[in-house]
């Protein structure tokens, strides 16, 4: 079940009514986490099994290493979970991947036998709810989180649906005070609050979510066409036919994984939610290390906060160290977003420029705190430059094959100069190259005048009617009727 399908309109708007209609306050606890359930369910079949194994298995692991004493016994509870829930993303997502190398290797040694491959179905969302039971349990081990005392208050944090699928990673930290604001004490017992519809979060929620369909829809999937068209051979192409690609990849990826987490926090919101947000303006970062803070926020701060920090806790003081731990973190999110040498390239190359800006930073004070780069023109170069660069990763993030990428990233760099195929490619792709323009007009707008859902959600209700008619229409104007999903989907 995709966002952007009438089967999710219709699962929505189904879950609002029953529980508008069935105001007992365990019921509608039960309605979302039975919902979450449903909507899994229908997208993944019988995988829901490793949802729920995550969830059993990090419920009572928690509650273990919460009620014991014995710090080496934490130690092994906690690898127990690592293990379980690390195992199965490993088993799913890269066992086919591995064979492939063995089998590669074995070619090359001229063995006779090859290994089978096990063409396993990867599970919707695992790389995201993985990531989400193990900060919970690495939370109660570090002694910063009290675990739940209720199975179905921790099933519905693993399992609620706006961000099941593709984010935003949630931390337990974030999610279940807002649970318990929910709950009030009467006699021995807890109950559950009402969950009671406020105007205010209806309607920022619905213009949040008119935003994503609009950048899923309306732009994302119609340059998709255009990236397509590009990279599916790049052999033989222009330099700069390789950039408008690069560049056609960057909108598009932005808009349909954006557009995801808009639609996420905004149907959460309107549940009476608040879900971190995701993006924050990343193409006007002025540095590689600004621009993961802007972009797929949560999963940089989950690398940062579980894996970076521990990694260079007892020696901050060495560049060295710093550069390596950043190196490693990266890799691990080039490599949490697939099973392909591309993504491992992907998360060195972003290892690299984050890793060169850091430690420079932190050794030259002279460029760290020079005037240039507070002036205009210092902030637009600055913004130039890290754009070129992560538009340059962004072909090992989009280009699997190898010689494609290699050719793709040489042209990118050396320019040819040649224009006689790009200029046919615009010419043949007016649409994908006209909603590019708008996006970047409509973007840099953004990035003038602030948060534009603000201010469409401000709209007396006359205006945000015509906002949300035009939005329908817009979609409607170049829809094929065939919902395409999400790219994040994949990971």
């Amino acid at each position: 079940m995709i966002f952007t399908s009438i089967d999710f309109i219709v699962f929505f708007v189904f879950i609002l009514a029953s529980i508008t209609v069935i105001k007992h306050r365990k019921f509608q606890h039960l309605i979302l986490l039975g919902g979450s359930y449903y909507f899994f369910y229908f997208s993944s079949n019988y995988l829901i099994v490793l949802l729920i194994f995550s969830t059993v298995l990090d419920y009572y692991l928690a509650k273990m290493i919460y009620n014991s004493k014995d710090i080496s016994k934490k130690k092994i509870l906690l690898s127990i979970s690592l293990i379980g829930n690390l195992g199965l993303l490993g088993f799913f997502k890269y066992t086919d991947f591995a064979i492939l190398q063995f089998n590669i290797l074995g070619n090359y040694l001229d063995l006779a036998t090859s290994i089978p491959y096990y063409n396993l179905v990867l599970p919707l969302g695992i790389s995201f709810y993985t990531f989400q039971t193990l900060s919970y349990t690495i939370d109660v081990y570090r002694g910063s989180l009290e675990p739940s005392k209720r199975f179905s208050e921790f099933a519905l944090f693993v399992a609620f649906f706006p961000q099941l699928v593709a984010g935003p990673i949630l931390r337990a930290k974030q999610f279940l005070p807002q649970l318990r604001e929910k709950i009030q004490e009467y006699n021995a017992g807890g109950n559950i609050r009402q969950i009671v519809f406020q105007n205010v979060n209806i309607k920022f929620g619905i213009t949040l979510m008119a935003f994503g369909f609009i950048k899923k829809m309306f732009f994302a999937d119609n340059i998709a066409p255009l990236v397509d068209n590009i990279f599916f051979n790049p052999i033989g192409a222009e330099s700069f036919t390789i950039i408008l690609g690069a560049l056609a990849f960057a909108v598009q990826v932005y808009g349909d994984f954006s557009g995801y987490t808009d639609i996420a926090i905004g149907a959460a919101l309107i549940l009476g939610f608040k879900i971190p947000a995701n993006f924050n303006k990343p193409y006007f970062a002025t540095s590689p290390t600004a621009f993961w803070n802007k972009w797929h926020i949560s999963l940089s701060l989950w690398i940062r906060d579980y894996l970076y920090l521990p990694l260079v806790f007892k020696n901050r003081k060495s560049s060295t160290r710093i550069f390596l731990s950043l190196m490693i973190a990266f890799m691990l999110i080039g490599f949490w977003h697939g099973d392909g040498w591309n993504f491992l390239i992907f998360g060195i190359l972003q290892g690299i420029f984050v890793g060169v800006h850091t430690v420079i930073r932190k050794n030259v004070k002279f460029l760290r705190n020079h005037t240039f780069f507070d002036t205009k023109f210092g902030k637009v170069l600055s913004i130039f430059i890290t754009q070129y660069l992560i538009f340059f990763s962004f072909l090992a993030f989009r280009i699997p094959d190898m010689n494609h990428l290699f050719y793709s990233m040489q042209k990118y760099i050396l320019i040819d100069f040649q224009v006689t195929e790009t200029i046919s490619i615009i010419q043949s792709h007016k649409i994908s190259i006209f909603l590019m323009v708008l996006f970047i007009i409509i973007h840099f707008i953004s990035f003038r005048k602030g948060n534009l859902v603000e201010i469409f959600a401000k709209l007396n209700y006359k205006y945000w009617t015509l906002f949300l008619t035009g939005s329908i229409l817009a979609i409607l104007l170049l829809f094929d009727g065939n919902p395409t999903d999400f790219i994040y989907f994949k990971f």
